[in-house]
């Protein structure tokens, strides 16, 4: 998923380089939302880890 994120941030330079605003604005958003998106998962399982790791080892 962070790969993803960084695809898309990819995308979104090479769109606004060329002058493609729109698309650079929509790209961007995606790669935000992919980003914090991942943050939140790996905190769940994190924390899922670190209180239920002891019990499944």
């Amino acid at each position: 998923m962070l790969r993803l994120a960084l695809f898309f941030l990819v995308v979104s330079l090479v769109a606004a380089l060329f002058g493609f605003t729109g698309i650079s604005a929509a790209t961007a958003g995606i790669a935000k939302l992919l980003f914090f998106l991942f943050v939140v998962i790996f905190l769940v399982f994190l924390i899922g880890g670190l209180i239920l790791g002891s019990s499944l080892w």
